[in-house]
C-alpha cells in the first residue's frame, strides 16, 4: 500500500481534533490514541478514495463516531430480555404542558431574547449564521445567547415553576394556568 499525499495532509490538519473529539467521549488518553490509530489505517487503506472524498474531516469524523460505537458494543455483555416485560406506559402531558409554558415564556421575553432563542435554538440556525445576517460577532452571538437563555430559565423557573437538576436538566414543573 503506498502512501498517498492527500492522506497525510488531511491527518496532519485534524488529528488534534479527532484526539480531542474521542478523548473527550472516552476520558482514556490511551484508548483514545489506540481508536485514532485505527481510523488512520481505515483512512490509508482508502487509498485513492481517500483523496477523492468531498470533505475529509467529515469523513474522519464519522470513521471516528463508527469507532467510538463499535467500542462502545464490544465493551459491554449484551443481556437477552424476555419479550413478555411489560411497556412502561409513557404519559406526553407533562412534557405538552412544559411545551406550553416554554412557548408562553417565550412570548414575554423581550425582542431580542426571543429571536436569538427562536433562531438558534429551536429553528437550528447557526450562530455564527446569526451573527452574519444580524451584522454581529460570532462572540457577541454567543454572549446574547447565554445572557437570553439565562434570562429565559429564571422567568421559567418563576412562571412555571421549573426546577433544574445539578446538571442544568429540567427536574419537575408545575404548569400555570
Amino acid at each position: 500500500m503506498s502512501s498517498f499525499p492527500c492522506i497525510l495532509r488531511a491527518w496532519n490538519a485534524h488529528e488534534n481534533e479527532l484526539r480531542n473529539f474521542i478523548r473527550h467521549r472516552t476520558g482514556d488518553a490511551h484508548l483514545a490514541d489506540d481508536l485514532l490509530q485505527e481510523i488512520f489505517v481505515k483512512a490509508m487503506q482508502q487509498g485513492k478514495q481517500f483523496c477523492a472524498l468531498d470533505n475529509e474531516r467529515a469523513w474522519l469524523f464519522q470513521v471516528a463516531r463508527n469507532a467510538l460505537v463499535d467500542h462502545h458494543r464490544l465493551g459491554h455483555d449484551v443481556i437477552e430480555l424476555p419479550e413478555d416485560i411489560p411497556q412502561p406506559e409513557t404519559s406526553h402531558e407533562p412534557i405538552q404542558a412544559l411545551g406550553a409554558c416554554v412557548k408562553r415564556v417565550l412570548s414575554e421575553l423581550a425582542a431580542d431574547d426571543r429571536d436569538i432563542i427562536e433562531q438558534c435554538d429551536l429553528e437550528g440556525v447557526k450562530q455564527k449564521d446569526y451573527a452574519t445576517r444580524h451584522g454581529l460577532s460570532l462572540a457577541a452571538v454567543k454572549s446574547r445567547l447565554l445572557r437570553a437563555r439565562e434570562r429565559m430559565r429564571a422567568r421559567m423557573s418563576t412562571a412555571c415553576q421549573v426546577s433544574f437538576d445539578e446538571r442544568g436538566q429540567v427536574e419537575s414543573h408545575i404548569p400555570r394556568n
